[in-house]
């Protein structure tokens, strides 16, 4: 029988507001084998762990159970102070009684109840709880980041200048993103470009990063310290060993009307191109999809005017296989599409524009050299109409997203003070929601649009947008001014919402990392944990976790490098000890355990076994290799024959806390 101490907490009133602490302390007092409980305000403190480590050493306790909040939080703060006292770590279980009673539960009687319930489902555990001993693992030290914008780059940049090696994998032919196609920055109006430009150069130059652009990542194995990824580096057909960047082949390529993305299509280029010209790497790309050489045999302008001899059409996708300790997602965002809002006319006329496509109309390496003028005519704009809000904060509709996407407000005052400053005889008027300005000098920026340059702000909502005569009528509410407002706008610019990248789910599922409703990764902890993924050795940079402007994406940039130094400055890693074991008498060898490992830890060996009448039988069974297991319990879940089990988390252990909460 376990010597089994429990120690309720109270969490200030976050659990003794709605639990009454000292009846649940008592009830768990009758339990079996439990020979000491007792509750404390805030167990988590000096003095609280103090006692624990006091009552382990006076009772001999071979098991403790902590009612509090939740593992995720606070589990290892616990296991370390028993560890402290002689306690194997793998002796405590805690019962998250704050976040699965507390804060659930208005009525006190019933959160007692439950918090009795399940404090008795983790006696129950700990009595069939046995001492674990963690392994160790080697430390690959090199880092993966996904993701070439800004976030991608500082992270690779911090993990580089620490002296770790470290891959850029960027899907597009040039790292960068999409600050790339931004003008100016706010709240201090300098050039996007003339910051982001040196960084990508030094990225280039440091000896310690590689780029791989134009690629993908297509495979993740392994676990933390240890993965092993495949990338498919996609067929520039052009070798990049060779290509000087001269631009010559794109000068006389005779396919001109290809789509423009860069520019979100608002205008052409060749069918060989180089994005713009800052990209990095500076190397020509060939699109497959509009090349007349490679889609009928005809052509070879490119190939006959490069005098480096770059051009190779018989060019494949590469395979390459690398070994990470470390792996940064930096997938970015995208602006959602337009195509549920037909209410802003943006499918109807070229004068409709987001926000992004009105960034490229102002730059000056945009496709009217930064002259703002009108996609449908090309002449000057007089009245823009800027709508707040599109597809963000939109609850219970499936045409948008419910959350802030956090960076429009103040775009779209960088937007409005540009126009004003560069063309002072344009009206603009911002349609808005709410204002929302909380970062540093921007609640300054947001007043310097309205007083300095006249910009008219209206809080109401544009209901409707119809193209009429070469004019866009406006149809909008002034809610403060309590009227309906009518407007003729040569452009408007819809601020649409972001969402994450399409490549950041199925990356997800191959990384095993965990996703929110709307496809952005979730951190380990919002607060203590804000760049580490649930999945040890992943980590989290820039707005593939959330919205963010440029500040605070490259600040968390560098706090996911400092987290990624830190796991590379190890030699040795500390196994988690709750991995799978095969009862080899029980398994049948049907590979359903080895099918669904996700980390590729179990194999499969021929074994010799007495059979009766001393016979030998030779069966197939599974094996288990406890330095890659990562105790997800798939296999324990596949196995048909119930060979497979999980040490710490145990089909035993589950069925008693079951059979203690029905009890």
């Amino acid at each position: 029988m376990q010597k089994i101490g429990v120690f309720v907490c109270w969490c200030g009133s976050n659990i003794a507001a709605t639990v009454d602490v000292q009846a649940v302390s008592d009830a768990l007092a009758k339990e079996p084998g439990v020979v000491f409980s007792t509750n404390y305000q805030y167990m988590c403190s000096q003095a609280g762990q103090d006692m624990i480590q006091e009552k382990i050493k006076e009772y001999g306790l071979t098991g403790v159970v902590v009612c509090s909040c939740s593992p995720r939080m606070h589990e290892a703060t616990f296991r370390k102070t028993c560890e402290k006292a002689g306690l194997n770590p793998y002796m405590v279980e805690i019962a998250n009684i704050r976040e699965q009673c507390s804060w659930i539960h208005k009525d006190k009687a019933t959160g007692t109840e439950k918090a009795i319930i399940l404090g008795r489902a983790a006696i129950a555990k700990v009595h069939l709880n046995a001492p674990l001993t963690a392994g160790t693992s080697p430390v690959t030290k090199r880092a993966l980041v996904i993701g070439g914008g800004i976030a991608g780059i500082q992270t690779a940049l911090d993990i580089a200048e620490a002296g770790f090696p470290v891959d850029i994998v960027e899907k597009k032919p040039t790292i960068g993103g999409k600050m790339t196609q931004i003008d100016k920055t706010f709240p201090t109006l300098d050039c996007a470009a003339c910051i982001l430009t040196p960084k990508m150069v030094d990225a280039a130059q440091n000896e310690n990063i590689n780029i791989i652009s134009y690629a993908e990542v297509e495979s993740v194995k392994g676990f933390v310290g240890n993965f092993h990824v495949t990338i498919r580096k996609k067929a520039r057909f052009v070798d990049e060993t060779k290509c000087t960047g001269c631009g010559l082949c794109t000068e006389k390529c005779p396919q001109k009307k290809v789509p423009n993305e860069f520019n979100l299509g608002l205008d052409n280029r060749r069918a060989i191109y180089i994005p713009f010209a800052q990209a990095v790497p500076k190397v020509a790309t060939i699109d497959p999809n509009y090349c007349t050489m490679l889609k009928t045999g005809k052509c070879g302008v490119c190939s006959k005017v490069c005098t480096a001899g770059a051009i190779d059409y018989t060019q494949k996708d590469e395979l390459i296989e690398q070994e990470y300790g470390a792996i940064v997602a930096a997938t970015g965002f995208e602006p959602i599409s337009m195509e549920k809002f037909d209410e802003f006319a943006y499918s109807q006329s070229p004068d409709v524009v987001t926000s992004l496509e009105f960034e490229r109309l102002m730059n000056a390496a945009g496709p009217t050299g930064g002259t703002l003028l009108r996609p449908s005519d090309g002449t000057h704009p007089h009245t823009l109409v800027f709508v707040q809000c599109v597809g963000s904060r939109c609850d219970g509709s499936e045409k948008g997203k419910p959350y802030c996407s956090k960076i429009c407000c103040m775009y779209t005052a960088k937007h409005a003070m540009l126009t004003r400053e560069k063309y002072p005889d344009t009206d603009v008027y911002v349609f808005y929601i709410d204002v929302r300005t909380p970062g540093k000098n921007f609640d300054e920026f947001y007043r310097r649009a309205v007083e300095d340059y006249g910009v008219h702000y209206i809080k109401g909502m544009v209901g409707k947008v119809v193209p009429e005569n070469g004019k866009l009528k406006v149809q909008a509410s002034d809610l403060l001014g309590g009227q309906q407002l009518h407007i003729d706008a040569d452009m408007v610019v819809l601020a649409a919402a972001i969402e994450p990248d399409k490549s950041a789910r199925p990356l997800a599922t191959m990384l095993t990392a965990s996703m929110d409703t709307n496809d952005f990764f979730t951190e380990a902890h919002p607060k203590l944990r804000p760049v580490e993924s649930p999945t040890a050795g992943v980590f989290l940079s820039g707005a593939c976790q959330g919205p963010k402007d440029i500040p605070e994406t490259v600040a968390q940039a560098g706090a996911a490098a400092a987290k990624v130094i830190g796991l590379l400055a190890k030699d040795q890693l500390t196994c988690n000890p709750c991995v799978a074991s095969s009862n080899e008498l029980m398994c049948n060898g049907c590979s359903a355990c080895e099918k669904v490992c996700p980390y590729g830890a179990i194999t499969y060996i021929d074994k010799d076994f007495r059979g009766p009448n001393r016979t030998t039988l030779r069966r197939r069974v599974a094996q288990v290799n406890p330095a890659v297991c990562q105790g997800c319990g798939a296999c324990t879940v596949a196995c048909p024959s119930g060979a497979m089990d999980l040490k710490g988390f145990s089909n035993a252990q589950i069925m008693a806390e079951v059979d203690a909460i029905c009890k």
